[in-house]
């Protein structure tokens, strides 16, 4: 039962990526590294306060949805009521997204995609290198 709550935490955490997208990847620019950014504003792809407006927007979503599913896989579906142990559960849980997000969504979907290309920005590296994924994943753990 764990491994289908974490597929579908993964799948809601995708699903929130794919929303924060959906007309287009520019405005998915605050995910993308400092160089790419710069080289979209110098270029008039999209503003910084229009970036700045709509990470605030989705970052403040994602983490509210993120934990009311976390809270709610958690508490209701497998009635966790010791702090111990959900705990551990919330914390195999965040481990889980965050290699999933390094791997699944960085490196495959991301790195795979001519979606992710923005014109104008072909030419700088904008996916994270796998010495970059694993210190991440290093770091969180």
């Amino acid at each position: 039962m764990l491994i289908l709550q974490l597929v579908l935490y993964c799948l809601l955490f995708t699903a929130m990526v794919r929303f924060s997208v959906r007309g287009g990847a520019v405005n998915g620019l605050f995910f993308y590294p400092k160089p790419v950014q710069e080289r979209a504003f110098a270029i008039g792809l999209i503003s910084r306060d229009t970036v700045k407006l709509k990470r605030k927007r989705f970052m403040t979503a994602f983490y509210i949805v993120m934990l009311i599913a976390l809270l709610l896989i958690i508490v209701l579906w497998n009635k966790i009521s010791s702090f111990k142990s959900a705990y551990f559960q919330a914390l195999l849980f965040l481990e889980v997204m965050n290699l999933f997000d390094g791997i699944v969504i960085d490196k495959l979907w991301v790195g795979h995609s001519k979606f992710w290309v923005l014109n104008g920005t072909e030419d700088i590296p904008f996916v994270q290198t796998w010495e970059q994924v694993l210190k991440n994943v290093h770091c969180s753990l």
